[in-house]
């Protein structure tokens, strides 16, 4: 043993029990096999796998008066604002909140491995508060993996992970702690249905993602409550994907046109969505697919979820062959799907009504109208489809309804759709009364229109 350089035999001994009592402590503490695995806790695994499909984002804005509360600042002067994102596609499609990177002049997105790329505004819907923006990274990214808000327990554990106060990849955990809030954090922004939780959620996290324990992304966290502790709200994520594959259709109908309307998922379990119908003399027709068709892929992509679809559809161009994989009568077909060219006359409008209405409709002849209606109206507009979960679903309308109104307005014609859905003063003041007739009978509800038009940027 080495000789004690300093101090009596009595110091000498207090240094080597000293000594020996601290290997002895390191020697407990090393990380054996069965501790390695208590320390990989379920909250661990999920952190690590949803790592890589965070991003920060940094941008400089100018803050007013009615900006979010979770991007307070000087008002009138510009600053630097923060938040989250998550990757949604591996080409580098990013889902994150609209206020979070509304206003920014350079939208700055830092992964977990630090490389930084300025993004670029996709599509954004500001009564939801989502927006998707896109990095051209070089190699694949990583896509979180999506669960769904519609089974969330009261009580069950979760995990937020953004880039809380500028400190990247900040992990909170909590729980569920209410469903369905309705939320007013300013004057310009309401939220009518948010995931309550009291998972620390601080400036900067806005657009990152709420965790299950199984590490599948439920909700996109948005707001805290000024001056609360334990108060955070997240977006429930069947919404979230529900506005993101509206936005992305509505951008990619522009470039391309197929021809299929799809509805949900065949079952939970089960992979597939259904063909709710096929557009007359469109690609899909050509190629052969009919409605009850079970769509499994396009080329190497799986159909889980309409979002799938949207994204196998990304950067399509006229021309292009689509290999699709369906089911049909329990048997698999294989079909090629030429895309064409998207209609430059009729697609603003009829892409209008089925983005923000989630209808597909048709001119009738007047005088095919008055011989079969009798009715004040002077003409409508047929349903010929209905796009599955949206806000004309929610109402009930359905296939062969005929829209003569919408709140002070006749709809007689495509144009006149297109006229009030563009009005500035829609739904302003909260949904829109509509008209239909059904049979004999005159049908009446009402239409949330907040996504005008002006918002869906193609």
């Amino acid at each position: 043993m080495t000789e004690c350089a300093t101090g009596s035999s009595r110091d000498c001994h207090w240094t080597a029990s000293a000594w020996l009592f601290a290997v002895a402590l390191l020697a407990t503490s090393l990380p054996a096999a069965d501790a390695s695995e208590l320390r990989m806790t379920p909250i661990v695994k999920a952190v690590r796998d949803a790592r890589s499909s965070v991003v920060n984002i940094r941008g400089e804005k100018t803050v007013s008066a009615d900006s979010n509360p979770v991007e307070q600042g000087e008002i009138g002067r510009r600053v630097n604002g923060m938040g989250t994102g998550v990757v949604i596609d591996h080409r580098g499609y990013i889902i994150t909140n609209f206020h979070v990177v509304d206003g920014v002049r350079e939208i700055q997105v830092t992964l977990a491995d630090e490389q930084r790329f300025t993004a670029r505004l996709i599509a954004r819907d500001g009564e939801t508060d989502l927006a998707i923006i896109k990095i051209d990274a070089p190699k694949d990214l990583p896509a979180l993996k999506i669960g769904s808000s519609s089974d969330l327990m009261t009580g069950e554990p979760v995990i937020a992970v953004g880039n809380a106060y500028g400190y990247e990849h900040t992990v909170t955990r909590g729980i569920v702690s209410s469903l369905h809030r309705a939320v007013q954090v300013s004057d310009a922004q309401f939220y009518a249905d948010l995931i309550q939780t009291d998972a620390s959620i601080n400036p900067g996290n806005s657009g990152g993602p709420l965790l299950n324990i199984d590490g599948e992304m439920i909700g996109i966290n948005v707001a805290v409550r000024a001056g609360a502790q334990g108060i955070g709200f997240a977006i429930p994520v069947d919404k979230a994907i529900k506005v993101a594959t509206d936005l992305l259709a509505a951008r990619n109908v522009k470039l391309a046109r197929h021809g299929l309307v799809l509805g949900g998922q065949v079952d939970p379990e089960a992979k597939g969505l259904v063909v709710a119908s096929v557009d007359k003399d469109s690609p899909a027709a050509e190629a052969g697919v009919k409605p009850g068709d079970v769509l499994l892929g396009v080329d190497e992509m799986e159909m889980d979820r309409p979002l799938d679809f949207q994204r196998a559809m990304l950067d399509r161009k006229p021309g292009e062959k689509v290999k699709l994989a369906l089911r049909r009568d329990a048997e698999p077909v294989k079909l090629d799907l030429t895309l064409a060219a998207a209609n430059p006359d009729a697609g603003d409008v009829e892409l209008d009504a089925w983005t923000v209405l989630g209808l597909k409709l048709q001119s009738i002849p007047p005088e095919l109208f008055r011989a079969k209606h009798k009715t004040r109206y002077r003409g409508g507009l047929t349903v010929t489809a209905v796009r599955p979960e949206s806000p004309a679903a929610d109402q009930g309308i359905r296939g062969g309804d005929v829209l003569v109104g919408m709140h002070i307005w006749e709809t007689i014609s495509m144009e006149n759709v297109s006229y009030i859905l563009r009005r500035p003063d829609l739904g302003g003041d909260g949904p829109v009364k509509f008209y239909i007739l059904r049979g004999e009978e005159t049908l009446y509800g009402y239409l949330p229109v907040g996504m005008k038009i002006k918002t869906v940027q193609r």
